[in-house]
């Protein structure tokens, strides 16, 4: 597990790119960091808690967050993974945003499991900016049917998209993704139900996050190997 002194350093050296990234797109508003503690032990939420380095951590497994929620119980805690609908219970009253809603069979159980809490899930739409079958989101071309589909579920407000966009070596094509994705949020921000709240837009991981933030406007991020170094496959995979 990374050290103390490792973790504060790697938390800064990101913070500073963050903030050379925003430089460059002349922006001046915040980019929230989730960090993302998949297959990470207890002990490192606790680092985290204790030292007050990050606000939001996020997960991509149920069984993940449910194990180490009290041990982080003053972070605010995001489902960043695939979540199953079935599962939707486990976490419902543990997170305060989901990343992942991509179909209407989650959201009418988030919806279900929402009222039972008497609450308004925050929920972000996955889009699959990529088209790749191994990964979950929307098609960018659904997107508006989707939200007409969601005014059945009072009980979830979108807050905005997330995306995880392919992993290759094409920079101009990557770059090109991200400005798609943003043009696909600031029209969601116009033509989006009062009910829901448009001001999120989490993309950009490890390899990508600078680019997110450049040029797909980003305002969250999911921050996982810069930070904690190399998983621990001893957990969950």
């Amino acid at each position: 597990m990374v050290t103390l002194e490792e973790l504060k350093s790697n938390i800064d050296k990101c913070l500073q790119k963050i903030e050379a990234a925003k430089k460059r797109a002349s922006r001046d508003d915040k980019v929230v960091l989730v960090g993302a503690t998949k297959t990470q032990p207890k002990e490192l939420i606790q680092m985290i808690q204790d030292n007050n380095l990050l606000e939001v951590v996020g997960e991509n497994h149920v069984q993940e967050i449910v194990e180490k929620y009290e041990t982080g119980d003053k972070l605010t805690w995001h489902m960043i993974g695939q979540l199953q609908s079935n599962k939707v219970k486990y976490i419902i009253d543990k997170v305060a945003l989901i990343h992942s809603l991509d179909r209407e069979s989650l959201a009418q159980e988030i919806d279900k499991q929402a009222k039972k809490h008497n609450k308004v899930m925050d929920c972000l739409i996955e889009i699959n900016m990529g088209s790749e079958i191994t990964k979950g989101g929307i098609n960018k071309a659904d997107l508006d049917e989707f939200m007409v589909m969601l005014d059945k579920y009072p009980n979830i407000r979108i807050r905005g998209l997330m995306s995880v966009l392919p992993n290759i070596e094409d920079k101009e094509l990557l770059k090109s993704m991200y400005i798609e994705l943003n043009a696909l949020y600031k029209n969601l921000q116009k033509s989006a139900d009062k009910r829901h709240q448009i001001d999120i837009l989490s993309c950009g991981m490890t390899n990508d996050y600078e680019m997110a933030i450049e040029f797909g406007g980003s305002n969250m991020i999911r921050l996982g190997r810069v930070l904690f170094g190399e998983r621990n496959y001893g957990g969950k995979a």
